[in-house]
């Protein structure tokens, strides 16, 4: 009997002293883990441009007709004749109905008043605007000429574009990339102990479009001959966010 106490009792303190030990152990774990963290990773962030030339291929222009009369129905009879003509005019030069879209109608009265600024009534003044959408500028031009023929007296704008964008984007994605790149290459080689890694993350921002030439508004254009109108060239821009890691 005192033989299988005297075992268990070695058993005990056996299994005590091995719990012991796997305590200290961990705890030096810790320790090690504390005094020598993981260093975290570095990075490098550049941000590259690229800008493409581009042809415009389409104009959006906006064309409107302004009436004024005392009587508000005379105002607004009077601008719909008119605007009538002007888009039968618009239609003529070769435009898809659907390439014109009503963008505003309006009537606002207006208070008139003397020299000696006393009130002399309200005058209505009625405005109907059209975007049209010219998809051959060459046309552009007798276009305009066509519309003040017709009784158009506002050309709120004339704004080149380019239909299809996808093709220049992609080049100007492609040249702002290897901008960025060249400025990570650039950044590296003047850092002492600094190597690239590879690239860990990239963003596209959204890209602009620098316009053409946009005419201002104008108001009673000389119809004695088709204004001269120029496309020009613009620009598409889009700018990239490469991430790099780089060597420990």
């Amino acid at each position: 009997m005192r033989t299988k106490q005297s075992l268990v009792i070695v058993l005990m303190l056996a299994a005590a002293l091995l719990l012991s030990g796997c305590a200290g152990t961990a705890s030096a774990r810790e320790l090690i883990q504390q005094t020598n963290p993981t260093e975290p990773n570095r990075t490098l962030t550049v941000t590259g441009v690229g800008t493409v030339a581009v042809t415009p291929d389409i104009a959006y222009v906006t064309i409107g007709v302004h009436t004024e009369d005392k009587d508000a129905k005379t105002a607004v009879n009077t601008n719909s004749t008119l605007t009538t003509k002007v888009i039968s005019a618009i239609k003529a030069q070769g435009i898809d109905p659907k390439d014109i879209q009503t963008t505003n109608f309006s009537i606002t009265p207006q208070q008139q008043y003397d020299a000696q600024n006393k009130p002399l009534g309200i005058t209505y003044l009625v405005d109907n605007s059209v975007s049209v959408t010219v998809r051959d500028l060459e046309g552009v031009g007798a276009l305009l000429d066509a519309a003040v023929q017709a009784g158009a007296n506002s050309i709120n704008s004339i704004q080149f574009d380019v239909a299809d964008r996808a093709a220049a984007q992609a080049k100007a994605i492609e040249a702002a990339i290897l901008d960025a790149e060249t400025q990570a290459k650039v950044a590296a080689s003047a850092t002492a102990g600094v190597t690239l890694g590879p690239v860990q993350s990239l963003l596209v921002v959204n890209g602009s479009a620098a316009p053409a030439p946009m005419y201002a508004a104008r108001s009673m254009m000389d119809a004695s001959a088709a204004p001269p109108i120029s496309a020009g060239q613009m620009e598409i821009t889009v700018s990239v966010n490469l991430v790099y890691s780089l060597a420990q």
